[in-house]
């Protein structure tokens, strides 16, 4: 089955992330993409590196050939990443530092992570996806 991708905002996060955690064992690789918001005035990524990396990422993970689960959370707009309150920055699991960030999600944790500035190098998704 190809690349199964369901997308969480901070406020549904919380749910969809438990429906994800439900669904896991059901497949070869589960990943969590956090992604920057698009602006609502250009329907574009404020982030300059997550428009660099989403198609890298898709492409590697569609090429892949296994059950993927791929969990796409937008982190909201400039100003609310911004905050080093945001709760994925402060979050014990996840520690965000920056978007975009590729989590590899395996038995109940973080297994491995690309961060923004190299979250595009596809060696490296291929490394992560591999470590499974």
């Amino acid at each position: 089955m190809p690349l199964k991708t369901v997308d969480a905002t901070l406020s549904t996060f919380n749910a969809v992330f438990e429906k994800f955690k439900s669904e896991a064992p059901n497949n070869k690789s589960n990943l969590i993409l956090f992604l920057a918001d698009n602006e609502p005035s250009t329907n574009r990524s404020w982030c300059p590196d997550c428009v660099r990396a989403e198609p890298v990422i898709y492409k590697k993970l569609e090429s892949s050939g296994d059950d993927v689960a791929l969990l796409r959370a937008y982190v909201g707009d400039r100003p609310t990443w911004r905050n080093p309150q945001h709760p994925w920055r402060v979050d014990s699991t996840f520690k965000l530092k920056g978007v975009p960030t590729l989590i590899l999600w395996e038995n109940g944790e973080v297994k491995g992570r690309l961060e923004d500035h190299e979250a595009h190098i596809e060696k490296k998704i291929d490394s992560l996806i591999a470590t499974k």
